[in-house]
């Protein structure tokens, strides 16, 4: 579709909002995220208010302009690069709390709040948001509900989706859409809340978002099983879950990531371990207490040579330092990392490991997995260098080959990252060509003109 003339366009946008740059400097710090594909915006508006976002919207739906949303831009799948150009839709300004209802149990926030200043604000309060990426020290809660964030709390709380009660949006006509609900429950007609969380800002922007809260636990507990083998880890993942316990954490850790994160930290890990299982329960104290214990006893059970329970907070901070600096450790391997958030059922995930390993083996690519065990959902890194063309291909053939892998074993190509430019090459073989014409065609009925964050998910 023939665009419209961006000048114009910026022209009317610095009427309704102050806070709009046209300048070179400027538009680079908002042309990529963590997936480092950049593409310029020609300018990059900064709104503070729906009724900012709407008029904007207006503006770029009468010029043709394509938008990009976007929070912190610490999406892993190219989402919130402006592919096509036109207006970078910059949220951050809005991150205020809106409405805290401790009786309703839910709290109303703008976009922009960093998902910890969120929990922050909670837990001083008594409550807690359970949806954790590891990104939350920076990423949005906006970023969170428009990719359908998880985190390591997922096994037992749930992903961002899931607290997601209802949701205020700006569609392509500029108008205001109020959805959902402020009760537990509640069918009348679709539940259009859902089709815009995960929907990457392909459908909608996300002005305004009301979410469920918990009351805090009253007790955290945090440990470290080592395991000599990878299989004896994912077998005590099953066998826990198995066992009718629902911890609150259950993350895995391969030896090639406890290598590199020792160092990095220089912290005395088990080099030598097959994988590590860092595992947390929370409630009653003596709940959560009894409950690791369990997981104690299994774990000993299924050959884990160590299990460390946390004695106070700082030793469980320690412990959580180990996963936290997976990420940064990695370069030390290559300097380009290809990270995939592949989910498989549990009981598939040994296989994951081992077709991986293999893969690894044949192409002399360091493959690095790690994540949420306790869910399936992996990160399985291929770590390559891509200023090396002949290497750097030969990566992209192994992410390839991984995500058949993963739907060969009944899992999703993404757990929690979204699909973006990323995925998007990929979709058809997941949700098939019948599925990606209702698509479309959702997203035609919505933004006829494809303008919002277009050239994102669909190939």
């Amino acid at each position: 579709m023939e665009r419209g003339n961006i000048q114009s366009a910026v022209d009317e946008i610095r009427k309704v909002c102050a806070h709009t740059t046209t300048e070179p400097a400027e538009l680079l710090l908002y042309s990529f995220d963590t997936m480092k594909i950049k593409r310029k915006p020609d300018c990059a508006v900064f709104p503070e208010s729906t009724e900012e976002v709407a008029a904007i919207v207006k503006i770029c739906a009468r010029h043709k302009i394509p938008i990009t949303p976007r929070g912190a831009g610490t999406g892993c799948i190219g989402g919130a690069v402006p592919i096509e150009g036109g207006v970078a839709l910059v949220l951050t300004r809005m991150k205020r709390i809106i409405n805290f209802n401790p009786d309703g149990l839910y709290v109303e926030v703008e976009p922009g709040i960093v998902n910890a200043e969120l929990s922050g604000f909670l837990e001083k309060r008594g409550f807690f948001y359970p949806p954790d990426p590891a990104s939350l020290k920076s990423s949005t809660i906006g970023g969170n509900v428009a990719t359908g964030a998880g985190g390591p709390s997922a096994v037992k709380y749930g992903v961002t989706g899931d607290y997601v009660m209802g949701l205020t949006v700006v569609p392509a006509d500029g108008s205001v859409l109020d959805t959902g609900i402020k009760t537990d429950k509640g069918v009348v007609g679709y539940d259009l809340k859902k089709l815009f969380v995960g929907s990457e800002g392909t459908l909608g922007i996300i002005t305004k978002i009301r979410l469920k809260i918990l009351p805090k636990p009253e007790a955290v507990v945090t440990a470290t099983a080592v395991f000599p083998e990878r299989r004896d880890a994912v077998s005590a993942v099953i066998a826990i879950l198995r066992k009718g316990i629902r911890p609150r954490t259950l993350e895995y850790i391969d030896r090639t990531a406890i290598r590199c994160v020792e160092e990095y930290l220089k912290a005395g890990l088990p080099v030598n371990a097959g994988a590590l299982l860092l595992v947390e329960t929370d409630g009653k104290t003596a709940e959560a207490e009894k409950e690791m214990n369990d997981i104690k006893e299994l774990c000993l059970a299924g050959g884990a040579d160590s299990f460390v329970i946390a004695e106070s907070g700082e030793e469980a901070e320690a412990q959580w330092k180990t996963r936290r600096s997976i990420s940064a450790s990695l370069n030390r391997l290559r300097p380009t990392k290809i990270n995939e958030d592949v989910t498989v059922p549990r009981n598939r995930i040994a296989e994951l490991m081992e077709r991986t390993a293999e893969m690894s083996e044949r192409t002399g690519l360091p493959i690095i997995n790690f994540g949420h065990a306790g869910d399936g959902n992996i990160h399985v890194n291929v770590m390559t260098d891509a200023n090396d063309a002949e290497e750097y291909e030969l990566a992209l053939k192994t992410v390839e080959e991984i995500l058949d892998l993963t739907l060969a074993l009944d899992g999703t190509l993404s757990g929690e990252h979204g699909v973006g430019l990323a995925k998007k090459p990929y979709i058809a073989r997941e949700i098939g060509q019948p599925g990606v014409k209702i698509s479309k065609a959702i997203k035609k009925a919505l933004d006829p003109d494809n303008i919002l964050n277009p050239g994102k998910i669909f190939p």
